[in-house]
């Protein structure tokens, strides 16, 4: 059976969506890291509304013919919510496509209070984030036993969204965890002397860019070369750094032996496999 023959099967035996907006993570950029329930409402949705800017096109090679497809990168809020609420009103499905997780750096939280507020039915389906596909394109687990346990998500400040003094980021990076940091390669070189204050220098950085998309790179450098390689390589906005000592196991000859999960080890009872 064909590509196209298959999914017109599953389109058949799918249920029509209901008039209501789907807030939907499309994960990193690529189509097949989309969650089974994102891709089959996608596949009927009558309205798609993205943000271009951050979602590539591939993600959407399977929907419609006739859906009505809405890029939002030069509209505002003003300008979107009047638009998904009329066409729900219209007994229109609508898709609202963010990048990544929605529960990182989305901006719905704003929409779903208008679409409430507005008596809108709406529902959120969850992405894969971009620093859970970046450790499974470096194949490395973040929380690695007796080396690192702890996984921080942030961003530095920026003009669109200004990060509390209390999460400040030389603050964060005293806990030496696995760090992932989001949107801030336009201030990379102060991230990283923030970040050294409490690092040491040598410790690994994967700098991702466009993880999932066509064109991804990654570069795996000591964080002292953080910045450099953010700027010689040229990487703008869509760029994410994972920094942590989990990263050593993805180094070239680098010894894993000591750090070893207990739950299947031959000396560790629990529940399911008592002590014999």
């Amino acid at each position: 059976m064909s590509h196209s023959a298959e999914l017109t099967q599953v389109e058949n035996s799918l249920s029509p969506l209901a008039p209501a907006v789907y807030i939907i993570g499309a994960g990193p950029g690529d189509p097949d890291l989309l969650t089974v329930k994102a891709l089959k409402i996608l596949q009927q949705a009558d309205v798609i509304v993205l943000a271009d800017s951050l979602v590539p096109q591939q993600i959407l090679q399977d929907i419609r013919l006739e859906a009505e497809v809405v890029c939002t990168s030069n509209k505002t809020l003003e300008e979107i919510l009047p638009l998904m609420i009329d066409r729900v009103r219209s007994h229109q499905s609508v898709v609202r496509l963010h990048s990544g997780d929605l529960s990182l750096y989305s901006a719905i939280h704003e929409q779903m209070q208008a679409l409430a507020a507005a008596g809108v039915p709406f529902e959120v389906i969850p992405g894969i984030s971009a620093f859970q596909a970046a450790a499974a394109k470096l194949k490395v687990e973040l929380t690695v036993p007796g080396l690192v346990q702890t996984i921080i998500l942030t961003r530095v400040s920026g003009r669109a969204s200004a990060v509390p003094p209390s999460e400040e980021l030389a603050s964060l990076a005293a806990h030496q965890a696995s760090l992932c940091l989001y949107l801030s390669a336009l201030h990379v070189r102060a991230a990283q002397e923030k970040l050294l204050e409490h690092y040491p220098a040598d410790t690994p950085v994967a700098v991702c860019f466009r993880i999932g998309w066509p064109d991804e790179k990654i570069c795996l450098v000591p964080l002292e070369q953080m910045a450099a390689v953010t700027q010689e390589e040229r990487l703008l906005r869509t760029t994410l750094y994972l920094i942590s000592p989990a990263l050593k196991t993805a180094l070239v000859n680098e010894s894993t032996s000591a750090a070893r999960s207990q739950l299947y080890h031959p000396e560790h009872s629990h529940l399911f496999r008592p002590s014999r």
